[in-house]
């Protein structure tokens, strides 16, 4: 069974930095198609944030680009997602997940919230 385990969430101030970590287990992510980040703020539609694909293509939403940077590593089995100059609107639950030929897993999400 794959389960993803979200961390690195918390408080930070506008123009602040966070590094979003997502460790997954039962299966290695390099077995998956593609993989990435989610965010939900209140009120909001889930959001598509980053997402990065087994052949090494990545993607980002436009409001995040120049900020926001995905990785994955293969030896530890995690996806991070490097968020520089953070913005208020920025505030979300973010949730990593794993897209495969069986499905999409998820994890139960880290919330981020920019504040002063």
């Amino acid at each position: 069974q794959v389960q993803l385990l979200e961390s690195g969430g918390g408080l930070v101030q506008p123009g602040g930095s966070l590094r979003l970590s997502c460790a997954a287990s039962g299966r290695r992510i390099f077995s998956f198609n593609e993989m990435g980040w989610y965010r939900q703020a209140p009120g909001k539609q889930r959001e598509l944030v980053a997402t990065t694909t087994s052949g090494g293509t990545t993607n980002y939403v436009d409001s995040v680009k120049g900020r926001f940077t995905i990785s994955r590593d293969n030896a530890k089995n995690t996806i991070d997602l490097q968020m520089n100059s953070l913005k208020p609107e920025d505030t979300a639950v973010y949730y990593c997940y794993l897209r495969g030929s069986r499905g999409e897993y998820s994890g139960p999400g880290t919330q981020v919230t920019v504040s002063s």
